[in-house]
């Protein structure tokens, strides 16, 4: 029987991201996942985006992702949000020494840094395609038998897993959830006029619209939210009929818009696990907490989940614990409950204050929007969150080694 410090249930941007940074510190680590390695690599596999914060950015780069990501990425310098396409704008450009406020990466690159970076890596092990048919936690190890037949043991699991993940549901752990109204349409557009790497949130009584920054220039990735019941009928529209309906909401202000990838469609919700630890189990990422993408923090916030476990384990074994040692994981769940909770929750709230229709809850969006833009407070607490730099971070998000 094959013994880990860390075995990690799903191969996914986190999980894998965990084990890679759990592995460059000299973690024994294990990470099983189901899919075909070369299919989640594939075109067509994800053709989502995510803005990976300065801080994110920082954790891949120390723990050498970042060398398989370069030039890939597009800069984020502003970021525009309106209500529809009026006056009062909130237009946020960091100052010259402040850097970017994140980089735009397609998740495909994301996903082929990560493969790159973990078949590098001394001290991970990946069990793939393979998966976990029988898992016993107890006080002393976790053991788990594979599909392919081996058996292995753990000090402690990682639940990776995504939203519906089984390990969470079979630890008993509540989650509060629901499903937002909407649906999420996914693709992306080449545009005459450069988009100068500004990020466009375009808020419309049936759901925002998104435009993020992608390389070249002239290319943008759409997040276009609909109500859900209006979803099927969006997305059998022929592509001349789609493109128009998105010129509509663009105005025109990108020139001539062309489709530059495949359509795909995602339902969005809520929930929030009640903890996000149990004997020997730890939850990251979406396992442990999912959002809308309204700001796109959902990754960035499992990027915190893991700079967080890896130095609460790392410090912890280095004093002599069992990375599966209670005291460490609530250590963990102290620091991640909180920061996971509030954000969660305002993020939450964004979602419905843009989600209430009528003139008035448009008109009072335009003057918050005005509000924010002349109070430099405000305004600089915002452009922190983008960059992922509030609260108590950990060193691994610093590009610090832990």
């Amino acid at each position: 029987m094959e013994r880990f410090d860390v075995v990690i249930l799903g191969g996914g941007l986190v999980g894998l991201t965990l084990g890679i940074a759990l592995s460059a510190h000299g973690v024994k680590t294990a990470v099983i996942d189901p899919a075909e390695p070369a299919d989640v690599t594939a075109a067509g596999f994800d053709g989502r985006v995510s803005a990976i914060s300065s801080t994110s950015h920082a954790m891949l780069q120390a723990i050498g992702v970042g060398a398989h990501l370069e030039g890939k990425g597009c800069p984020i310098d502003r970021i525009w949000v309106s209500d529809g396409l009026e006056p009062g704008a909130l237009d946020f450009v960091p100052d010259a020494d402040d850097g970017v406020m994140g980089t735009m990466f397609p998740n495909r690159d994301l996903r082929l840094a990560l493969a790159q970076t973990a078949a590098q890596a001394d001290n991970l092990t990946r069990f793939q395609p393979d998966r976990a048919v029988r898992v016993d936690r107890d006080a002393d190890a976790v053991t788990l038998t594979l599909e392919s037949g081996a058996t292995i043991q753990g000090a402690l699991l990682v639940a990776a897993e995504g939203r519906n993940s089984p390990t969470r549901e079979a630890a008993g752990i509540r989650t509060t959830r629901w499903q937002y109204s909407h649906t999420a349409m996914v693709t992306a557009i080449d545009h005459d006029v450069p988009h100068a790497n500004t990020a466009y949130e375009i808020f419309y009584v049936g759901g925002p619209f998104a435009l993020l920054p992608m390389l070249p220039g002239t290319r943008s990735a759409v997040v276009w939210t609909v109500p859900t019941e209006q979803a099927p009928a969006m997305l059998k529209l022929s592509e001349r009929a789609w493109l128009a309906e998105a010129q509509k909401r663009i105005g025109g202000f990108l020139g001539e818009i062309r489709l530059a990838g495949p359509r795909s469609s995602y339902p969005l919700g809520f929930h929030h696990a009640a903890r996000i630890i149990d004997t020997r189990l730890a939850l990251v990422g979406d396992s442990a907490h999912a959002i809308h993408p309204i700001a796109g923090q959902g990754l960035n916030l499992g990027f915190r989940d893991v700079a967080a476990l890896v130095e609460v384990l790392v410090e912890g074994m280095r004093l002599g614990l069992d990375p599966g040692d209670p005291q460490l994981l609530a250590r963990y769940q102290r620091w991640r409950g909180l920061d996971a909770l509030m954000t969660s929750v305002a993020m939450d709230g964004l979602v419905r204050l843009f989600d209430v229709p009528g003139k008035l809850p448009s008109l009072v969006r335009r003057a918050g929007l005005a509000a924010v833009q002349r109070t430099p407070m405000l305004k600089g607490r915002f452009m922190a969150e983008a960059r992922g730099q509030s609260g108590a971070l950990p060193r691994l998000l610093a590009g610090e080694r832990v």
